[in-house]
């Protein structure tokens, strides 16, 4: 009963309601917005829900080591059960760590076919039946010629949707419809942006793309506790 009620209380139950609802297959989504904002913590709830509803997650980072990400995941995971006193969370902390993988990519020592190569070999050969993929620190900026496009077709494939967070220096900024200069040549691949905005007591979540909406007015407000980093409505 401690899993249902994290997932009935997970703050991504908030965060869908805001967009139509989770990603599928083949679907990519993005959170954008400066270092430091809270583009990790959203990343990392969005697999700790994942992983609670018995679903595999790779969550690969071109920025962090493995260490830096998976004190995310210890930081998250209490705060998600601080309420919770039940006997078993060590057993419910142990089956989520079963079911996710942290990968570790240097952009510049690889190319994008060798990294795509090393994600099918774990999923596809390794049995490894990852549900979501999450990439964090890649720069689009410097992405080769149709590697979005080989995710996509890969997600697809293998049954996977894929969730990036993009870096927006503040000389780079964004568009008019607040989509980041760096992902505007890709915005037919990407399905969802999400952008973090830093207000007076909290930080908001944007939507400027959802599906075949940009910047719909009908999304609701979602926010980010700027003590936690946790999605709050």
């Amino acid at each position: 009963m401690v899993k249902e009620d994290l997932i009935q209380r997970s703050p991504v139950r908030i965060f869908e309601k805001s967009i139509q609802g989770a990603l599928n297959t083949g679907e990519i989504g993005v959170i954008a917005a400066p270092n430091g904002i809270g583009k990790t913590s959203v990343l990392v709830q969005i697999a700790l829900d994942k992983l609670l509803q018995a679903q595999k997650v790779i969550h690969v980072s071109f920025t962090q080591h493995n260490n830096y990400v998976l004190a995310w995941y210890e930081n998250i995971f209490d705060e998600f059960i601080q309420k919770h006193e039940a006997e078993n969370l060590r057993d419910v902390k142990d089956e989520l760590v079963k079911n996710r993988v942290l990968m570790h990519f240097n952009q510049s020592g690889m190319s994008g076919d060798q990294i795509l190569n090393s994600l099918k070999a774990m999923i596809a050969e390794g049995g490894f039946k990852a549900r979501t993929l999450i990439i964090d620190g890649f720069d689009f900026s410097r992405a080769q010629d149709g590697h979005l496009a080989k995710v996509k077709a890969l997600a697809r494939e293998l049954g996977f949707s894929v969730w990036y967070s993009c870096s927006v220096p503040e000389q780079a900024g964004y568009t008019g419809k607040n989509i980041p200069h760096s992902i505007e040549a890709y915005l037919g691949l990407v399905d969802v942006v999400i952008v973090l905005e830093p207000k007076a007591d909290y930080i908001a979540l944007s939507v400027s793309k959802d599906r075949d909406s940009a910047n719909p007015e009908d999304s609701m407000i979602v926010r980010l506790d700027p003590r936690t980093l946790l999605i709050r409505s």
